[in-house]
């Protein structure tokens, strides 16, 4: 599993104009799914995510994670990130999960975030999304378990 996290001071996803999905402080989870992964995967990234400290503490250093900054998570299932780009100009899928697969993990990684106690706003799986943030920053990680 793949989750390109970004930090932002906020962030929202539009499906058919209106607005599904919206935080303030927090991470912007890009969450690609391979076909390889599986509930055990699963768990061990999202808590990566909430624990991961890319949040400033009193000093500037990033120290603080997602629950000690008070921040949320937006989490945005994003297919493209299983894509293997390594030959030629078009990328590959193959290594991508099922659709299936894929919904259910995410799904999952969003009601384990949420069982933690993390306000967790979502996109829509399989959606044509348009998604809007402001990278606070700019702080990006690729996190993959």
């Amino acid at each position: 599993m793949i989750a390109l996290i970004q930090r932002v001071s906020e962030a929202n996803v539009v499906v058919d104009g209106e607005t599904i999905g919206e935080i303030d402080k927090g991470l912007l989870v890009l969450l690609g799914v391979e076909r390889e992964d599986d509930l055990a995967k699963m768990e061990k990234l999202a808590t990566k995510v909430m624990s991961y400290r890319v949040f400033s503490d009193d000093n500037g250093k990033m120290n603080l994670n997602l629950e000690q900054a008070g921040g949320s998570l937006l989490v945005v299932s994003q297919f493209t990130l299983a894509a293997d780009t390594g030959r030629g100009l078009r990328p590959s899928f193959s290594g991508a999960g099922t659709p299936e697969q894929a919904r259910e993990l995410y799904q999952a990684f969003v009601d384990f975030c949420l069982s933690k106690g993390v306000n967790t706003q979502t996109g829509e799986f399989a959606a044509d999304m348009k998604v809007s943030l402001v990278n606070d920053g700019p702080v990006t990680f690729n996190l993959q378990v």
